[in-house]
């Protein structure tokens, strides 16, 4: 130890008196003599070097820090001190090699280097062989779109469930994110289910073309997805928004009745009776409109029921709904024999599919 000590104190005083070019001189010899026997040096000569390396490198200019990260990066037992020295270097050049290479930077020194360090650093971990989950945290978090386009893209690359959280919140505005994310085979289903809500039309293309096996899945989100548009554009329409307030008004002199169906339905007021009936059966204006507009009276003829109206004012909302195309007496009477027959059980079944789902595909 004595020895050691001695021998690091006589380079420092060497060292103090040559000039830089000299100090660069003397980090290649020494780089030079640690890399040519680097599998023979025990852990406690390695230190040594670590040491002498370190008092050195603190004092060369940047092409010569350069050069010592191009050459340490691979080596797998790499002075410690030294390969974290140059892994916060805040010249990407130097930092690169080793942020990209070197076994020797522990989990806990790469995370420190994500959350302090530049967007280049964060990138050149993000194309290490192998990231772990409490580093890939750090990456999706306080990366910007190329840094979490390169993490999602690495295969050697950890994600916890805050992890992919983020992914999928990135990938709302990247469609290359989201393929990414979308193309992880290890990502948990819910995720994926949120992934394909966020993700662009193209985007669940190519992804149901990737994997088929989630075809079914897939094909399901799209259809709730367009369900969920559809209602939020009908209910901030303008003939909607009047018939809200007029509703509304109505309300304010008591609870909406069944009389008031029938007065709606029998003046032509369509908007109004929707969101009348919307509000009797607990359904979105989006599928009481779909409801009248349907060409098949299933749903109508189930919502009707399960907000309880009696065949007077059904058939008021039926002839409000065929003002385009009279219904004839035997149909009208197709229709009062299977309202009859609806239970009220089956009609709530019946609209609370259509409310989830949009209806039975096409």
């Amino acid at each position: 130890m004595k020895a050691r000590q001695e021998l690091i104190s006589e380079l420092e005083r060497a060292i103090s008196r040559r000039s830089m070019t000299s100090r660069a001189a003397s980090l290649q010899d020494v780089t030079d003599l640690f890399v040519g026997r680097a599998d023979s040096y025990t852990e406690e000569q390695i230190a040594l070097f670590d040491d002498v390396i370190s008092r050195l490198a603190a004092e060369i200019e940047l092409s010569a820090r350069v050069q010592l990260a191009r050459v340490l990066a691979p080596i797998s037992n790499a002075p410690r001190n030294v390969i974290h020295f140059l892994a916060f270097d805040d010249a990407i050049e130097v930092a690169a090699p080793v942020l990209m290479q070197s076994v020797r930077l522990d989990e806990a020194a790469l995370v420190e280097n994500a959350r302090t360090k530049s967007q280049s650093h964060l990138l050149a971990i993000s194309h290490r062989e192998a990231i772990g989950e409490a580093v890939t945290d750090v990456l999706v978090e306080r990366g910007d779109k190329i840094v979490v386009l390169s993490t999602v893209r690495n295969a050697g690359a950890k994600f916890s469930d805050r992890g992919f959280s983020l992914l999928v919140q990135h990938a709302g505005e990247d469609d290359n994110i989201a393929m990414g994310v979308g193309s992880r085979v290890e990502i948990p289903r819910h995720h994926f289910l949120k992934l394909l809500t966020v993700a662009s039309e193209q985007v669940r293309i190519k992804l149901e073309q990737a994997n088929p096996q989630a075809a079914s899945d897939i094909r399901r989100v799209v259809r709730e997805v367009t369900v969920r548009t559809q209602a939020n554009s009908i209910e901030e329409s303008f003939e909607y928004s009047k018939a809200l307030q007029n509703v509304e008004n109505l309300m304010a002199e008591g609870a909406l009745q069944e009389h008031h169906v029938n007065t709606l339905a029998g003046a032509g007021k369509f908007e109004e009776t929707v969101v009348t009936l919307s509000h009797l059966a607990g359904v979105t204006i989006a599928v009481a409109e779909r409801a009248l507009l349907q060409e098949r009276t299933e749903l109508l003829l189930s919502l009707l029921k399960s907000a309880g109206l009696t065949w007077p004012t059904v058939k008021s909302v039926l002839q409000l709904r065929s003002k385009s195309r009279p219904m004839t007496a035997d149909e009208v009477e197709q229709c009062l024999a299977a309202y009859e027959r609806l239970k009220p059980q089956t009609a709530q079944l019946v609209v609370r599919f259509h409310s989830k789902t949009g209806g039975p595909a096409a």
